[in-house]
């Protein structure tokens, strides 16, 4: 893995074939000095976005030179906010701005979620017949795989292979990801678990961990205990050597007052904003 030494300041929507992740953002749904955790990604010919929260269109412009109407491929991982809070634009952007619609990996199930309580009220109504989900969206249907312990949905996509596994994320009364709400995290060319938002569920890296053993783990970490986030004390009771290939994400303001407990607990980093993580397709 190769980290680029300082933030980009352009996104590149090609490059020669390795695998290109860049959050956007590393923050909490509430942080006020870091973007929303929203993770691009690129190899090859193809680029995809992970999330695209309310305040993304404006980091992509401002922060990273790269308008909405530039991004053609979308896949989201539940509704929150932060999380979705951009896709009326890119909707409606690409119906009306573009003339030509993105694309969405979304499973039957979520797509009816995210249609019916999300983006049907902004977009419905916007011509004399109404419109649906798929006259504003291109769908890319992942397959449902039978040899996981959860729902988990594979798709290979321009040639990055996306594995979405269900997560338990909220409500924080859920026993399991079997009676939470939709959400799911996405394991990227069987070397890279990114969990975006789930409490502590250490069945899930097992799992993973289990069967790809992946380089590195982007995992979900709020700074207390509680709620529907994993805590960074939680997280530092998983093994050495889970927690040496963690990297930190989707964390507070506050971040810097838990340098020294991150670095006492053996985790391998925070997650960089901005930054280029490059996996070279030789390893």
């Amino acid at each position: 893995m190769q980290i680029s030494r300082r933030p980009i300041t352009k996104l590149a929507l090609t490059n020669q074939g390795a695998l290109d992740l860049v959050f956007l953002g590393v923050g909490s749904a509430f942080s006020k000095t870091l973007n929303q955790t929203n993770l691009f990604i690129v190899k090859d010919q193809t680029h995809l976005l992970i999330d695209c929260g309310n305040h993304c269109p404006h980091s992509l412009f401002h922060d990273y030179n790269t308008p909405l109407t530039d991004i053609d491929n979308f896949l989201i991982t539940h509704s929150h906010a932060d999380h979705v809070g951009g896709l009326e634009e890119a909707q409606l952007a690409g119906r009306y701005v573009k003339k030509r619609k993105p694309t969405m990996i979304i499973t039957q199930a979520y797509e009816k979620i995210l249609w019916e309580q999300s983006l049907r009220g902004g977009a419905e109504a916007s011509e004399a017949i109404p419109l649906k989900f798929n006259d504003l969206w291109n769908i890319v249907r992942p397959r449902k795989l039978k040899t996981f312990r959860r729902d988990t949905f594979e798709t290979d996509f321009g040639g990055i292979n996306l594995k979405l596994f269900r997560t338990k994320h909220f409500p924080d009364s859920a026993a399991s990801w079997r009676t939470s709400a939709w959400s799911c995290g996405v394991l990227i060319d069987e070397r890279i678990l990114f969990t975006s938002d789930t409490r502590f569920d250490p069945a899930l890296l097992a799992e993973f961990d289990g069967k790809y053993n992946p380089e590195i783990i982007f995992h979900d970490c709020q700074l207390f205990t509680g709620g529907v986030h994993t805590g960074i004390e939680e997280l530092a009771t998983l093994p050495t050597t889970l927690k040496e290939k963690l990297i930190l994400v989707h964390y507070g303001d506050q971040w810097q007052t838990f340098k020294g407990f991150a670095r006492k607990a053996g985790f391998h980093s925070w997650a960089k904003q901005g930054h280029r993580y490059r996996f070279d397709p030789s390893s």
